[in-house]
């Protein structure tokens, strides 16, 4: 593939010969796609983990649908250019970023590997590519600011007691902190019913039985980090807890705030209060789109939450095409279902300015450690590459023009 110019910051193609494997290192050998880091962080991390951050809500039919639709999207390709130049760097907001991928916000990613956070965020700004830490997350703000200085986004829960007080401050210390885009999540008005979590007694306190013991004991490489680090906490909470405040108070104080979703009056204080990008993740209906919008929304995340919130709702990259036929010149990104470049293919394919995901990261980290952030990029990006390559798309422009088959049209 021929070589394009660098930013700082940006991800290189690595030449590859014409099998596709010269110049490989052990580890891309051995974990050539996500799908690979999914079945070694299912070994490598206990059951509930696990079970947690992949898993979804009900009887995980979102989360099926979502992969579904993905697998049935085609893109004709074109030839007769010969050898492409491929460009996949886009601009978000106003920044420049080394390809339309970001990290999607996870919830007490700490559970899966400590320091969740903080490695994909290293990753992120290392390869330039933006890093979204959640309201609930197992890192500070104020640690993400200072870690990915330059890619830093924040997603921001309806915390609503005492008018918001909870979620304005949060705002404030993100802003504080140089988060470039603000996240604010509405598809979480009430509390979704996860039966795998139950069943592996995952709640607040966790009162682990013997079979959840026993499967800890069966893990020894993630004890011992949790062993060195401490059990994963809400750390964004405990500006709002009494001091030395445990994981579970942490939680509890978590089960309490966050109890509902943001009404469009609410966001609209939000953008007046907020001075740089803001962006509402979790619109299925193109009817909320436009809502989003009026309310000053830069920008929409078409997403169903990666099916952790309700069962019956559509694959969000079947309503990808309304929404964006409502959008008008703002930037529409996707989240939920992404697992592969060429599913980003798809999507810029469909309309989306950019794609966002989260479990690929997980299961990088579950299974690598600190250096699995930066491996899924990797691989995220040279099968976009890849992808771009044979559909013969030298840039995303020329993606957004491709010929798709979607839903059998």
């Amino acid at each position: 593939m021929a070589a394009e110019a660098q930013t700082a910051g940006s991800v290189a193609p690595r030449p590859r010969g014409a099998s596709g494997t010269e110049g490989l290192s052990q580890r891309e050998m051995d974990f050539p796609t996500v799908e690979d880091l999914r079945l070694r962080t299912r070994r490598r991390i206990p059951k509930f983990a696990f079970d947690f951050v992949a898993g979804g809500c009900g009887e995980n039919l979102t989360v099926a649908r979502n992969r579904a639709a993905f697998d049935a999207i085609e893109i004709v390709p074109r030839y007769g250019k010969g050898s492409l130049a491929v460009s996949t760097k886009v601009e978000l907001f106003g920044q420049s970023y080394a390809a339309p991928l970001g990290m999607s916000p996870i919830g007490l990613g700490g559970i899966v590997w400590p320091r969740m956070e903080q490695h994909l965020a290293r990753a992120a700004q290392a390869a330039n590519v933006p890093y979204t830490l959640s309201t609930p997350a197992s890192t500070a703000i104020e640690t993400i600011g200072a870690l990915a200085p330059d890619v830093f986004w924040f997603q921001l829960y309806a915390a609503p007691g005492d008018d918001f007080r909870i979620s304005r401050d949060m705002m404030r210390r993100a802003e504080r902190c140089g988060a470039k885009v603000l996240l604010v999540t509405i598809d979480t008005p009430v509390r979704a019913k996860r039966p795998q979590d139950m069943r592996n007694r995952l709640a607040v306190p966790f009162r682990p039985n013997l079979r959840t013991i026993f499967d800890i004991a069966c893990h020894p490489a993630w004890l011992l980090e949790v062993a060195r680090h401490g059990a994963p906490k809400c750390e964004n909470f405990a500006a709002y807890a009494e001091a030395g405040a445990s994981p579970d108070a942490l939680a509890g104080l978590v089960q309490r705030e966050l109890r509902g979703g943001f009404t469009w009056d609410a966001i609209r204080r939000l953008r007046d209060a907020w001075p740089r990008a803001m962006v509402v993740k979790g619109i299925l209906d193109p009817r909320d789109a436009e809502l989003a919008l009026a309310a000053g929304a830069d920008g929409i995340v078409v997403s169903n939450h990666g099916g952790r919130t309700f069962d019956g709702a559509p694959a969000a990259i079947d309503m990808l095409p309304a929404i964006k036929a409502v959008a008008g010149d703002a930037t529409v990104l996707l989240d939920s279902g992404i697992r592969s470049g060429l599913d980003i293919v798809r999507t810029l394919a469909l309309g989306a300015k950019a794609v966002m995901t989260g479990r690929p990261f997980l299961f990088g980290v579950g299974a690598l450690g600190a250096p699995g952030g930066s491996h899924v990029l990797d691989i995220l990006i040279e099968e976009t590459r890849m992808a771009m390559g044979q559909i013969g798309a030298s840039d995303l422009a020329e993606v957004a023009q491709a010929a798709v088959r979607h839903n059998n049209k």
